[in-house]
């Protein structure tokens, strides 16, 4: 039934083969490294935290001393050194202060009784209660971050927290997308008979900038063929890898295919999945070259499929592979397609998953109304209550 037909793993793979890093790094501000790609191992130099302290506002004690009541001898606030705690003492102590030798226990003000200098404990506490131990968190010469991840907000909090101030990290992949089609028109234009707007731009733009690319849009190309060895050339020398939508077809107006063997090397598929049979791949000069189709929800879900898994690859991510979820269909699929299938599909009140009413690729709706994409094998039918294969759009952009 497909016969002629590549699928979705094997074009992948053929593509993932021949991704490369970039190869520049740079090291900017851990400040500032939120979402960009680590490029080496970051090691701690240091233990987290760095000296016993307290895990509660109450009073440091020798746990040994604490059926009578005691003299509050000290006082120790966060950023403050104790002195070492006399018999017969405790010391008033706040979160995050540093564990005055002799205490072996902290007792939380909730649980203490205070009377001028003298606290009563009214829960005698075990020793090590409520105190954070050196390196309880890390230690020193301990991997806290692996080359090869995105950096979220809390990976460069962690490493803050080791006194890491700068970090190396993959420059910005730089990706050029350019669109074909005479009859595309921009929001704003007037939309004469037989022209449409490109919605196709805004979506791939918005995919390209999730991925923290560095976008570089050259627009909407003249259905000519020197105009797009034209933009083909200029995006190539610019950019690492080059994304359009549209005219990689074999029509009589569709000049993406000619331009690019041309100008490079192209390989053209037709691929075993729906939406979105035609792709292209190849590479003009240095630049890597993707051509979608111009179908709105075939552009999009073949960007999500494709383009995605080769740009995290490019930026240098090591994990690539989107997490899927098993999830309840709360609906029947019973005539489905010979090619593999990426239905658009949202969760219900229940806990399941509902089917947006028309899987029609031109249907744009479907997918800002979706919460992600069931990935159904070929040939396979799906009854109501059965599990399913759920990506969704949490983990496809990431």
């Amino acid at each position: 039934m497909n016969q002629g037909l590549l699928s979705v793993d094997d074009a992948l793979a053929q593509m993932l083969a021949r991704a490369r890093p970039v190869a520049d790094i740079e090291e900017v501000p851990s400040l500032e490294a939120s979402g960009r790609v680590l490029a080496r191992p970051q090691r701690s130099s240091m233990d987290v935290p760095p000296l016993d302290n307290s895990a509660m506002d109450g009073y440091a004690v020798r746990a040994a001393d604490a059926q009578k009541p005691l003299r509050v001898a000290q006082r120790i606030m966060a950023g403050g050194v104790g002195q070492a705690l006399e018999p017969g003492t405790a010391a008033r102590i706040f979160t995050g202060a540093p564990i005055p030798p002799g205490a072996d226990a902290v007792v939380m003000q909730e649980h203490c009784t205070i009377a001028g200098e003298r606290v009563t404990i009214n829960r005698a506490p075990k020793p090590g209660q409520w105190i954070r131990r050196v390196a309880s968190d890390i230690r020193k010469g301990a991997d806290i971050l692996p080359a090869g991840k995105r950096l979220a907000p809390q990976d460069t909090g962690l490493a803050a927290s080791v006194g890491i101030g700068t970090l190396p990290v993959y420059r910005r992949l730089r990706l050029g997308l350019f669109f074909t089609g005479d009859e595309l028109v921009m929001p704003g234009e007037p939309l004469a008979p037989g022209r449409i707007y490109n919605s196709n731009r805004f979506t791939l733009r918005g995919l390209a900038a999730a991925y923290d690319c560095e976008v570089r849009d050259y627009g909407i190309v003249p259905d000519t063929l020197d105009a797009t060895r034209e933009v083909l050339r200029r995006s190539a020398r610019a950019c690492d890898v080059v994304v359009t939508s549209g005219g990689v077809s074999v029509g009589d107006a569709d000049f993406v295919k000619p331009a690019v063997e041309a100008e490079g090397q192209l390989l053209m598929w037709r691929i075993a999945m729906k939406p979105g049979r035609p792709l292209a791949f190849g590479n003009v000069g240095s630049a890597f070259f993707i051509g979608l189709p111009g179908n709105p929800v075939s552009s999009f879900v073949t960007f999500l499929i494709f383009v995605r898994p080769f740009l995290l690859k490019t930026q240098g991510i090591s994990d690539i592979t989107p997490r899927a979820i098993a999830a309840r269909a709360d609906f029947d699929w019973p005539e489905p397609d010979a090619r593999r299938e990426f239905l658009r599909a949202r969760w219900n009140r229940d806990g399941g998953l509902e089917l947006y009413p028309t899987q029609d690729s031109a249907v744009l709706t479907s997918t800002a109304w979706a919460d992600g994409l069931i990935d159904n094998p070929a040939g396979h039918g799906i009854r109501k209550g059965e599990s399913v294969r759920f990506l969704p759009y949490s983990e496809l952009y990431r």
